[in-house]
């Protein structure tokens, strides 16, 4: 006890209080420590070296002091300044207690900066150990490094806390080779885990509490005055994976590409990196509403940060889309190079299905694209989803050919819901439309119903659009996989061109007309042949002739309607193309003989009457049809 006292603190500076003065202040960093030459000398060969130069030049310094110096005991006469000190004047201080025969406890916080320090001052001989003790004790190296070997590698969370410790020791520590034992020894304890964290069933034993328990009754053991309670400590299998986001980047990196050399589970691997991204990135998850405790605080960092992971990612890996999404919004921002953006676009499209919208709406950081959203982005996405789908069919039994559909679909409406979302946008083009939504293979969607919300949404954005390109945006959406509800909305649809509207309105008709057929199929697939046999009087199945007939009937009836629709259209197709050409008559201008005082009443009079009187007879009596017509038609498509 009385040794653990021989030295004190006064502000700056260390005294050592053995009563006698001290000879050689050792100064680190802004501490200075007030010791004696012989407990250095005898357990330090490079202290020993310095003091020994400083006498040999300095022989008779000091030989006759005033009476005012000789008040001064603590006057050392030697100054020896160690600059770069590893480990810093704490690491220095626990070295000097050894060299005073104190006790020091090695620590996994401390035995990398003793182990640098040993190596530094040169204490690496067995026999010191200063003080009175005659016994010959290990040096302060062989104690660290026996500590090391014997404990620290046997925890994996102990190596980890060394390696951490080891960021401020570089380059001694990797010249002893203890950032390199304690990476393999993290990868090993890494690879002898399973996925959920549990320990292989012929894997390394791993110990994760530290010496304590290592000593202990076992590990996790809870103890109770020193004795076994029998209990254990419930352990997170996993904490490791979040002790390593301590790590700076290149340790970090290192580790990861340890883990993968000795074989560790991919899912460990992705776990790992998906983890330490999320704590050093800020911002990588929008969901995410609290402040990183993020390390990293150059962009520099953070863009080789996710090329790291990018790059040590499995290709068939289950992160959330919500997290692949951010990786690549970040790497955007951040500049990352183009094929780490290649990459993470590849692995978002083998898993597209399992996106949201909001994923998907990536906006345009560049100034060359005038769209609010990048549309390119998810059309490559889409196209590697779509590349995928054959190694998938591939790599899948007959049984699960049929599951395969299902991604296809959940894509489908995933992409009509985009479009819906990005058709609000006055800069959006109307190829750039038409090419995403006809990406899709045609079993991607059951109904059309979604794509022709996104129809109606962009052409109600693009109202300048012309004729030939409103029918090509139309034409993206298939007529016949439209719903009732879906075509009666598109035939009252103003902006729609009439070309869609006549194919809706065909389509509703056959789906009707399909619809009833069906109907009869079901009902009564017989009646027929009983009325070609002339069995009408049949009793039993009297009542099931009597609905064929009318439910024929019915159909008749929807035929000619269609045949009168058709005829309608054409009629008012001619009547417009003579109106027309009435008023292009009427414009012509007069002939050269006409009065100039009769020019205008010879335009507004009796001849222009003469001249439209006969086809406007014509004109009214065929457009009281046609209003009339139309008038019964929207009539009978009404529901």
């Amino acid at each position: 006890m009385a040794k653990e006292k021989l030295i004190s603190s006064k502000g700056q500076a260390w005294f050592c209080t053995t009563g006698l003065p001290s000879d050689v202040v050792v100064e680190v960093g802004e501490m200075s420590f007030h010791l004696h030459k012989f407990p250095l000398m005898s357990s330090s060969r490079k202290l020993q070296l310095l003091i020994t130069e400083q006498e040999q030049s300095n022989p008779n310094r000091q030989t006759e002091e005033d009476e005012e110096e000789e008040e001064i005991e603590e006057e050392a006469q030697h100054v020896i300044a160690l600059h770069e000190f590893p480990g810093g004047a704490e690491a220095f201080e626990a070295a000097a207690k050894f060299c005073y025969g104190v006790k020091v406890d090695i620590t996994a916080a401390n035995v990398a900066a003793l182990r640098c320090a040993a190596e530094y001052l040169e204490m690496t001989s067995d026999g010191g150990g200063g003080g009175d003790e005659e016994s010959v004790e290990p040096s302060l190296a062989s104690r660290s490094e026996r500590f090391l070997s014997h404990t620290v590698l046997r925890s994996l969370r102990d190596s980890i806390r060394v390696l951490k410790s080891c960021e401020h020791l570089l380059p001694l520590a990797e010249e002893l080779a203890i950032t390199r034992r304690c990476i393999d020894s993290i990868a090993a304890k890494v690879a002898s885990l399973s996925p959920d964290g549990d320990p292989a069933l012929f894997g390394w034993p791993i110990n994760d509490d530290g010496p304590a328990a290592a000593a202990g009754a076992g590990a996790g053991a809870v103890l109770w005055n020193g004795i076994d309670t029998g209990l254990r400590r419930q352990r997170n299998p996993n904490s490791w994976i979040d002790d390593l986001t301590v790590l700076c980047l290149p340790f970090y990196g290192r580790v990861v590409d340890a883990m993968k050399s000795r074989g560790a589970h991919p899912e460990s691997v992705e776990a790992s990196l998906v983890h330490y991204a999320k704590k050093s990135i800020p911002g990588l998850t929008r969901s995410t509403r609290k402040s990183s405790s993020a390390s990293l605080v150059t962009e520099a960092e953070q863009r080789e940060l996710i090329e790291i992971v990018v790059t040590n990612l499995p290709s068939k890996t289950s992160s959330n889309s919500r997290f692949l999404f951010g990786m690549l919004r970040t790497a955007c921002i951040l500049g990352a190079s183009q094929a780490c953006r290649d990459a993470l676009e590849r692995l978002i499209g083998r898993q597209l299905e399992r996106a949201t919208l909001d994923d998907l709406l990536v906006p345009s950081y560049s100034y060359l694209i005038e769209t609010l959203y990048d549309v390119d982005c998810v059309e490559r996405i889409l196209g590697h989803f779509l590349d995928g789908l054959d190694e998938r069919d591939d790599d899948d039994n007959d049984d699960e050919a049929e599951a395969e559909a299902d991604p296809v679909v959940a894509v489908g409406r995933l992409i009509d819901g985009y479009l819906a979302e990005i058709a609000s946008d006055a800069n959006l083009d109307a190829g750039k439309f038409c090419n995403l939504a006809m990406a899709l293979p045609n079993r991607a969607r059951v109904y059309d119903d979604g794509l022709y919300r996104a129809v109606d949404v962009f052409l109600k954005a693009h109202p300048r659009l012309m004729e030939e390109e409103r029918e090509k945006v139309c034409g993206v959406m298939d007529c016949r996989k439209l719903t009732l509800e879906a075509c009666t909305h598109a035939a009252q649809n103003e902006r729609l061109p009439l070309r869609a509207v006549l194919q809706v309105l065909f389509f509703e008709q056959l789906q009707l007309r399909q619809a009833i057929a069906g109907t009869l199929g079901e009902v009564a697939p017989s009646p027929p042949q009983a009325v070609v046999r002339g069995e009408v009087g049949v009793v039993a199945g009297g009542g099931d002739v009597a609905t064929w007939r009318k439910a024929v009937r019915e159909n008749q009836v929807l035929r000619l309607d269609m045949d009168s629709v058709r005829s309608r259209v054409h009629e008012l197709e001619r009547e417009c193309s003579t109106m027309k050409r009435a008023i292009e008559k009427i414009d012509r201008p007069r002939a050269a003989g006409n009065r100039a005082t009769g020019g205008v009443g010879s335009l507004l009079g009796c001849k222009f009457k003469s001249q439209v009187s006969d086809s406007h007879g014509r004109a009214g009596a065929a457009g009281a049809r046609r209003i009339g017509g139309k008038a019964s038609h929207r009539d009978d498509l009404s529901p």
